[in-house]
């Protein structure tokens, strides 16, 4: 049997020469997970995103030579590919400056995270006790990390978002296109049987801002991820 070292050595130059050159070096920066916004110490508004979409894509963008910047709201996953540095936040504003941070050096930005739209205007210092009949929670709006990004855009940057919708998906993902300045968004409902939320499979569509429109069959998550990536890269060297 031969030594360890080399038997590593040789597992990491095959690995190395299924690279995609494309990909090969590429910073891309990815949100994924929900936001969690706290009403007290104990309570919180968020939502049902597991994070397995933008951990997927994190992936596979990392396994084809891409350096993955993960911007991760709360969840259970976890990333051992050496090419993903992991940053894990809590809240919108948590995400928004680590987005700030490393947007401007990012050849590719893909924004899978679903972030709450709204968090209590006051958090309670202490657990809010129950005793009224009912209880009201004043709301602000969160800053919105996808606009951002698109007023940062530069010409050489790719942006990519996500909408998941209940009706109207391709007129409410079109005008998200236009109005966050992106590149792409991919485009599901909860309509679709084994799409969205803390399931292992998806069925998208990806919109690009030529008009074109590519639709997926229902597949797992990992096999979407190859979609995105393969739909991106075609998208750029067009």
């Amino acid at each position: 049997m031969a030594e360890p070292e080399t038997i590593a050595l040789y597992l990491e130059n095959y690995f190395e020469r299924q690279l995609d050159p494309w990909f090969k070096g590429r910073k891309v920066l990815i949100t994924a997970g929900p936001t969690y916004e706290s009403i007290d110490p104990v309570r919180f508004i968020g939502n049902h995103s597991s994070g397995k979409m933008g951990y997927a894509i994190a992936e596979e963008m990392a396994n084809r030579g891409a350096e993955v910047i993960l911007v991760s709201g709360p969840s259970k996953l976890s990333i051992v590919h050496k090419g993903i540095t992991l940053i894990s936040v809590t809240t919108a504003d948590e995400m928004l400056k680590a987005v700030q941070q490393h947007w401007a050096t990012a050849q590719m930005g893909i924004f899978s995270a679903a972030v709450s739209d709204y968090r209590p205007e006051q958090v309670a210092e202490q657990k809010i006790k129950k005793s009224e009949e009912s209880l009201t929670v004043n709301l602000v709006k969160n800053p919105d990390i996808l606009f951002w990004a698109g007023t940062q855009k530069k010409e050489d940057q790719l942006l990519v978002g996500f909408a998941l919708e209940t009706n109207n998906l391709l007129e409410n993902g079109t005008a998200k296109l236009k109005k966050k300045n992106l590149n792409c968004i991919v485009l599901n409902t909860l309509q679709d049987t084994g799409a969205g939320f803390g399931v292992d499979t998806n069925k998208i569509s990806i919109l690009d801002n030529y008009n074109n429109l590519k639709e997926y069959e229902l597949k797992s998550k990992a096999g979407v991820a190859i979609d995105i990536a393969d739909y991106l890269k075609n998208y750029a060297i067009k």
